[in-house]
């Protein structure tokens, strides 16, 4: 016999919760094991990270000598640092006009990691005499404790009479010069305040990381302003040929209209003269 509708909507709703239970439980399993599998991925990742660390230590003290031949090579070109800061497109934004006046005395830059290149690194500027400050020697330190906590250390400058520079940057006259409309930006020498922010250290980086490693591809680039400048004097000479071409095209449909109208006005002078030909024909007649 059949069972009632009822009882077998029963038995199809328990089969039904029966399946959903296991497939909740077979997902479940799933995910567990899928952790696990992270886990040891995890783990191999840690350790894939000390053996880079190691790698980069090792090659960091095999370049040491390439990197001091390559300073004393630099130290043949004049303005060679001066002018790769000033072509870097992140750390010429941090530059005002006499922040890359006082750059132009730098001589020699040397960016070292410590030995546990995790601990942090030290970069120096090395400065010939000049009139802004009595320092030879300009050092930032950006260390990390075991604890991950940062911290940074410079050299404090010492600004000869009427030359500091970040005290100068936030009241600088506009001068009026065609390389920088824009308002001038913190001095560059601020860098050397101990901010209270460590976490934060965007120049050291970018002299470290992007600078340091090759900084002839920066010098050899060509100066940005002037390509600016290129670029508006080229915009310009635009603008004025097609003011010219719209001037050329409105002279010409003046001048066509000009010339209908005088020939709408010779036809009107004509018709008069007709007119008074009808009379000679019927004195003819």
């Amino acid at each position: 016999m059949w069972a009632p509708a009822a009882e077998l909507g029963k038995k199809l709703n328990s089969n039904h919760d029966g399946s959903s239970e296991t497939a909740e439980k077979e997902q479940q399993e799933a995910i567990e094991h899928i952790d696990e599998i992270q886990s040891e991925i995890d783990i191999l990742n840690e350790q894939a990270s000390k053996e880079i660390l190691k790698i980069e230590e090792k090659y960091n003290k095999l370049c040491q000598p390439f990197f001091q031949k390559r300073s004393e090579v630099i130290a043949k070109i004049p303005n060679f640092w001066v002018t790769t800061f000033v072509n870097h497109p992140q750390v010429s934004a941090l530059l005002g006009e006499e922040d890359e006046a006082a750059l132009h005395y730098l001589t020699r830059v040397e960016v070292a990691e410590f030995e546990d290149t995790q601990s942090g690194y030290k970069i120096d500027l090395y400065f010939d005499e000049n009139p802004y400050f009595e320092n030879k020697v300009l050092s930032k330190e950006f260390h990390v404790n075991e604890s991950g906590d940062a911290s940074l250390k410079s050299t404090e400058i010492i600004w000869k009479s009427g030359k500091d520079l970040m005290k100068r940057s936030s009241q600088a006259p506009d001068t009026g010069s065609r390389k920088r409309k824009y308002e001038e930006p913190e001095s560059f020498f601020a860098w050397f305040t101990n901010h209270p922010d460590a976490d934060v250290d965007e120049l050291g980086e970018l002299i470290k990381d992007d600078i340091w490693p090759n900084p002839l591809q920066y010098y050899l680039l060509p100066d940005t302003d002037d390509e600016e400048l290129e670029d508006e004097e080229e915009e310009e000479e635009e603008e004025e040929e097609e003011e010219k071409e719209e001037k050329g095209e409105g002279e010409e449909e003046k001048k066509e209209e000009e010339e209908e109208g005088e020939d709408d006005d010779k036809g009107e002078k004509g018709e008069p003269d007709g007119e008074k030909g009808e009379p000679d024909d019927d004195k003819g007649d």
